[in-house]
């Protein structure tokens, strides 16, 4: 295994003594829940459930941001040798990640937006866009706003009853005209996984379109493959189940676009050739791949921050966390049900997270998190999503809690 993929003693470890087959509660808390003794030493008091929205940090992470600052106390400007290592290493977990070969073709970003607008940035004319009206507010507003300056022509596509998405309206408005089309893999406020997304790349591809892939709600709770996909592009970040926290985001770039030679504006001093040079060839000259993509100087400490999260979502295989994730909303949804609460999950064509849908959703998040429960609602869908150190005892006293806050 790639050095910079494998994960270090104490994940390794504890990891390890799981064994090989399916996750189970028990282990999980006898293994894995130590290496989070400082998160779950606040979490007594109360049951997080929004695990969808920030991921809780291992206790290397604050070792491994120190490690990144102390290479800046000890060595000043020599710092940037270990920080340019880790951020290759970075690259190279999100790769393995993400099922693709070539580290290089995952390029750091601050943000998923970032990602979002290079891509734009790539075309030199006018391109119609078709998304859906599912798609997250970092994305929604760029795409809006450019639409907006006549930068692109943009088709938003509706969902239908529930908030759910049919691939055959998506393939239609592909099919009215099409250079991008712009979706996720699972939906940030339904939870819905587009179980048909191969045959919407296969589509947009006919029309002769690229196709970005928002993997934010799919990265780290299942198994994700980019080079069976297929897609052009693809964004995501740290922020949620990679426990990475916010600014350790990326943009995917596939390598037959990187060797046509595709370009974006977005690029800045260290997508250059030779970086150290200060030579100013016009026009420039740019690195290799997805160097080429590059920006100005990047936030090395970011790369720190999502290592530990990186490492154990990769020792513990996101298809055995996903086929726990099931067990766990199967729990959570018969709870729920017993206080006479329809809720979704549990299904293959569903996300990591446990959806409640009624109007009153923000007020019972916010009533929920006076009773001691953490999670959030997008509208009128609550979001409840259980992670590996989620005990079965706090699923059943969540579903109690929102069955009192219900009424």
């Amino acid at each position: 295994m790639d050095a910079r993929v494998a994960p270090r003693s104490a994940i390794a470890t504890a990891v390890a003594a799981l064994g090989d087959g399916s996750l189970t509660a028990a282990a999980l808390a006898q293994h894995v829940a130590p290496l989070f003794c400082r998160v779950l030493a606040r979490d007594k008091a109360r049951i997080y459930l929004a695990n969808h929205s920030l991921g809780r940090p291992l206790d290397a992470t604050a070792d491994d941001v120190h490690e990144g600052l102390a290479a800046w106390y000890d060595e000043l400007g020599g710092a940037w040798d270990g920080w340019l290592r880790e951020i290759e290493a970075f690259r190279a977990r999100l790769a393995a990640l993400l099922g693709v070969a070539r580290p290089d073709s995952v390029v750091p970003r601050a943000s998923a937006g970032q990602g979002l607008r290079a891509v734009l940035n790539s075309y030199d004319a006018t391109i119609r866009v078709v998304a859906t009206q599912g798609e997250f507010d970092s994305l929604d507003v760029i795409l809006r706003e450019y639409a907006r300056r006549g930068r692109i022509v943009l088709e938003l596509v509706a969902p239908r009853a529930g908030g759910r998405f049919d691939a055959g309206d998506i393939v239609r408005a592909i099919g009215a005209g099409c250079d991008l089309l712009v979706v996720s893999q699972v939906m940030f406020n339904t939870g819905q996984r587009l179980i048909d997304l191969p045959d919407l790349v296969v589509a947009a591809h006919r029309a002769g379109a690229r196709v970005l892939l928002d993997v934010y709600h799919a990265l780290g709770v299942l198994p994700v493959d980019l080079s069976a996909l297929d897609v052009d592009f693809a964004v995501g970040g740290s922020y949620k189940y990679l426990r990475g926290g916010p600014g350790a985001c990326f943009l995917f770039v596939h390598p037959r676009l990187l060797d046509e030679g595709l370009r974006t504006l977005d690029v800045g001093w260290f997508a250059k050739r030779d970086r150290f040079g200060y030579r100013r060839p016009d026009p420039p000259e740019y690195g290799a791949g997805g160097d080429a993509w590059l920006e100005s100087t990047p936030p090395a400490l970011s790369a720190y921050q999502a290592r530990a999260g990186q490492e154990l979502i990769l020792a513990l295989d996101p298809a055995r966390l996903r086929a726990y994730s099931l067990v766990q909303q199967a729990h959570l949804v018969e709870a729920l049900a017993s206080h006479g609460i329809p809720a979704r999950g549990a299904r293959d064509d569903h996300g990591a997270f446990v959806v409640v849908e009624d109007d009153r959703a923000e007020a019972w998040a916010k009533q929920l998190r006076e009773a001691g429960v953490v999670t959030d609602a997008r509208g009128r869908y609550l979001r409840l999503c259980p992670d590996v150190l989620t005990t079965q005892d706090e699923v059943t006293e969540a579903a109690q809690r929102l069955g009192r806050v219900r009424g």
